[in-house]
């Protein structure tokens, strides 16, 4: 029997009741193996496919040692693998849940220290006076090294963080944090504010492939039938479909509308969320009408750019990966 397309998602906490929402909003519930304890699932409708459950920052592990073809997983913690892992990934698409910025962030009580060109300063002004580094608190060394490399700031030395990052100015375990935040409170509850240019990542959870592990033609093909399916679904959130009783509409105007990003339909138009007003507006001036809006569960183009993507990122002088 075939190697399945093997998937990587969360095994827990609130990741995993995300990704098992957006999933079954694409039609493709998690079926869990062994019960509810199991750490191995299927897919609804998904032949060939086994789903792994694992921890988010084990997902981006597995991902970059080619343990799995595809994962689920946020973004700061796949560019932490290296500033090259865009060679070995493919992030296919932003899932938009998940959602956290990285930044630098400082103590509230640094009142002339509000940019990274001031945070060099700083640091210079620290090393000369203490004979020591500053202390950056992180969980991120990859992407904290990367960023201060490109302003600058060198007189540092990171502290790996293996608890609660945004204590540690106040507890004395480091003189400022690089970190993930959503809304801020917690930073401005233990009185650090973020620099205003200190942010390093806007990350969400993103689908992304690996690029070096084998792909059959049959891994292919799952993945193929997987990516339709987000991709349909994600067009049918974006789109309605227009149309009006039996009557021919001037051409001028659905060639104007056309024109304008909708798409031909045998009873209507397809148009974007945003476009709703202008195009009913356009056909009522008309006499068309009246104009009802229905969306769409799923929407199936002819292409599928990720899996275009993906394919071409596989190929190599002798074609496809195998």
């Amino acid at each position: 029997m075939s190697e399945p397309l093997i998937i990587a998602v969360a095994s827990k906490g609130r990741p995993k009741e995300q990704v098992e929402a957006w999933l079954a909003d694409c039609g493709l519930d998690l079926q869990l193996v062994g019960g509810s304890r199991g750490y191995i699932a299927s897919l609804k409708g998904m032949p060939g496919v086994q789903v792994r459950l694992l921890s988010a920052s084990d997902i981006a592990d597995a991902l970059d040692a080619g343990e799995v073809h595809l994962g689920i997983t946020g973004e700061d913690l796949l560019r932490e693998r290296g500033q090259d892992i865009d060679q070995r990934l493919l992030m296919l698409r932003a899932l938009g849940f998940g959602r956290a910025d990285l930044v630098v962030a400082v103590p509230k009580s640094w009142l002339d220290v509000d940019t990274m060109a001031d945070l060099e300063e700083v640091a210079h002004e620290f090393l000369a006076r203490t004979g020591r580094r500053m202390r950056v608190a992180t969980k991120y060394v990859v992407q904290t090294r990367a960023y201060f490399a490109r302003h600058g700031v060198s007189d540092y030395r990171i502290t790996e963080s293996g608890g609660a990052t945004e204590g540690a100015p106040a507890s004395g375990g480091a003189e400022l944090i690089v970190d993930i935040t959503t809304t801020g409170a917690t930073l401005n509850a233990n009185g650090l504010k973020v620099l205003a240019d200190g942010l390093i990542l806007k990350s969400q959870f993103q689908l992304a492939a690996n690029l070096q592990i084998a792909w059959s033609d049959r891994q292919l093909d799952a993945a193929q039938r997987l990516l339709r399916i987000v991709e349909a679904r994600s067009a049918a959130l974006r789109t309605v479909t227009l149309d009006w009783p039996q009557g021919d509409a001037p051409s001028d105007v659905i060639d104007t509308l056309v024109a304008q990003g909708a798409t031909r339909r045998s009873n209507g138009l397809l148009v974007g969320v945003d476009r709703i007003p202008a195009v009913a507006g356009a056909l009522t001036a008309v006499g068309l009408g009246p104009v009802t809006v229905a969306r769409p569960d799923f929407v199936f183009d002819l292409r599928c750019a990720p899996f275009e993507q993906l394919i071409a990122r596989l190929k190599d002088d002798t074609g496809v990966k195998k």
